[in-house]
């Protein structure tokens, strides 16, 4: 792959449609509750790699877009065009991980730490996958030195935190004009295999709500229902609960919700994992429909979703 084409936003856009707002770490669409209570955010799909990153790799460019959930964004699509607000990241998860905490740094990957910082340790931080991703089990390391702390310091306040911003305000507003607001997390996951033991086939879509303290658990159920309506197999917070995305914007005692959808990417792309395949437009309607039931339940009158 030509490294010169990841240098520029690559992001796909729906045709016809321009982001509301702009921001050099995400694009929004639509406005805050003007349709509904959700807010729908891709975090992972940002394809504004840069020279300057893709010059620090020890890797090829396409081990770095292993980290994407490739192509997510597309199936925000039908939702953008029915005016939904949805928020889509446009730099890469190797730059940063939106779905960290800022604490969540690997200190052998980082030069000029001060000692005064407060880390946080994590599974996935002693897995090389923190804040910024230093390495991979196939491939080893990702970047030829360590990042200078400074830099990492730009990158949580020019893309991390502005990010994180837009969601809270977005949810912030629609919980304002609805009463209740919801995020709806969108992820895509590599296909899973069924355990020896499973009486059903391996899950297509994983519902996340860090067991119940994210969302209130009529949301997740129907979300999940949704899915199986569509024929897909549908797991629940297993292997994928939600991260830092839903820890931190879910307060479903304080009426904002927030719920993760991993889909396997097999479902919308094709053979070799990069492109999108005809099958793309039924991932879409599922999403759209999943958007649509818990927009609508959230909506009832008088109904009380308060942390369950």
């Amino acid at each position: 792959m030509d490294p010169r084409g990841m240098t520029a936003d690559v992001a796909m856009q729906p045709p016809g449609v321009t982001p509301n707002a702009r921001h050099d770490a995400y694009d929004r669409y639509g406005e805050p509750g003007a349709r509904s209570p959700l807010v729908i955010a891709v975090p992972h799909a940002g394809r504004a790699y840069g020279a300057a990153l893709l010059a620090r790799a020890r890797v090829a460019p396409a081990t770095l877009m292993r980290l994407e959930d490739r192509l997510a964004d597309l199936l925000t699509h039908d939702l953008i065009a029915e005016g939904e607000c949805v928020v889509i990241a446009r730099r890469p998860r190797a730059m940063i991980d939106l779905n960290r905490d800022e604490r969540e740094i690997d200190p052998q990957s980082v030069t000029g730490l001060p000692r005064t910082a407060r880390l946080q340790s994590s599974a996935k931080v002693r897995g090389g996958l923190g804040l910024v991703p230093d390495r991979l089990a196939y491939a080893g390391a990702l970047w030829r030195h360590p990042l200078p702390y400074d830099e990492l310091v730009q990158r949580i306040e020019r893309t991390h935190r502005p990010y994180h911003a837009a969601l809270g305000a977005a949810l912030d507003t629609a919980r304002a004009r609805h009463g209740a607001a919801l995020l709806l997390d969108v992820h895509s996951m590599p296909p899973i295999s069924p355990g020896a033991s499973a009486e059903a086939g391996a899950p297509r879509v994983v519902i996340g709500d860090r067991f119940g303290h994210s969302a209130a658990n009529r949301l997740t159920d129907l979300a999940a229902d949704i899915a199986r309506g569509h024929g897909l197999e549908v797991a629940i917070n297993v292997p994928y609960s939600g991260n830092h995305i839903l820890e931190r914007h879910g307060q479903p005692g304080r009426g904002t919700h927030a719920i993760q959808i991993e889909i396997d990417r097999t479902l919308y792309l094709a053979p070799d994992l990069m492109s999108p395949s005809a099958h793309l437009p039924a991932v879409r309607r599922l999403l759209a429909d999943m958007a649509q039931a818990l927009a609508r339940e959230l909506s009832e009158p008088g109904l009380a979703l308060a942390a369950e």
